[in-house]
């Protein structure tokens, strides 16, 4: 397994007053937001795989983005997005499946039928969780509880490893740990994880930017 070992100085955000990257000039780039949970899936695939030098990460300010990012990269405003072979892909589910099996490095899907069908039913069920998780900001987080012994039971269905399918892989106050000790294990290896670790922001930006968004839906 990649552990992500190469150490990058991580560029600054680009915002409304930043001139666009020479698009479509033959590098391979990957927009993502440094506090965006959906593009921090695929920006740890890519360092799992040890693709630092072949995909250059442009970070964009989400709150003050430039115009030039919807005009003329993605229309749909959003991240994650991946410039290869002159297109732009989105959808960070679609681009983890298609960074693995478009690039050097060691694939990140099992080889074993069951758990690759598990795989493809732990994505489908990946939105589910998010939504429910975040949800339960606006309350004492205990209705997190159903997603977190979900994942509790996931980590259960195959006993060769800390991680979901065994290996490392691409399925990636309340305390959601208490009583789930494969969950704890499974965080606790991640914490070991350099490709992942890469991609941490800073707790307290993260609750910022959750505080932001949520208290703005009250």
């Amino acid at each position: 397994m990649a552990t992500g070992s190469v150490r990058e100085v991580l560029p600054p955000a680009l915002d409304s007053h930043s001139d666009p990257p020479p698009i479509f000039d033959g590098t391979t780039r990957l927009y993502i937001s440094y506090t965006c949970p959906y593009a921090q899936r695929v920006w740890i695939t890519r360092n799992c795989k040890g693709l630092q030098d072949k995909i250059k990460l442009v970070p964009i300010d989400l709150k003050n983005r430039p115009a030039w990012y919807k005009q003329k990269v993605y229309p749909a405003n959003k991240v994650p997005a991946l410039e290869h072979n002159n297109e732009v892909k989105g959808e960070s589910l679609e681009l983890i499946k298609y960074i693995d099996s478009h690039f050097e490095g060691p694939s990140l899907f099992p080889d074993d039928p069951a758990k690759k069908e598990y795989a493809e039913e732990l994505f489908s069920y990946i939105d589910s969780f998010y939504k429910t998780a975040t949800s339960s900001f606006k309350g004492d987080g205990s209705k997190a509880g159903v997603a977190f012994d979900y994942i509790e039971t996931a980590l259960s269905k195959f006993e060769d490893g800390p991680f979901f399918l065994g290996q490392f892989s691409l399925v990636k106050k309340y305390d959601f740990t208490l009583g789930r000790p494969k969950l704890a294990t499974w965080i606790e290896e991640m914490n070991k994880n350099e490709a992942y670790t890469q991609t941490k922001s800073d707790p307290k930006d993260l609750v910022q930017s959750y505080k932001e968004r949520f208290m703005a839906q009250l």
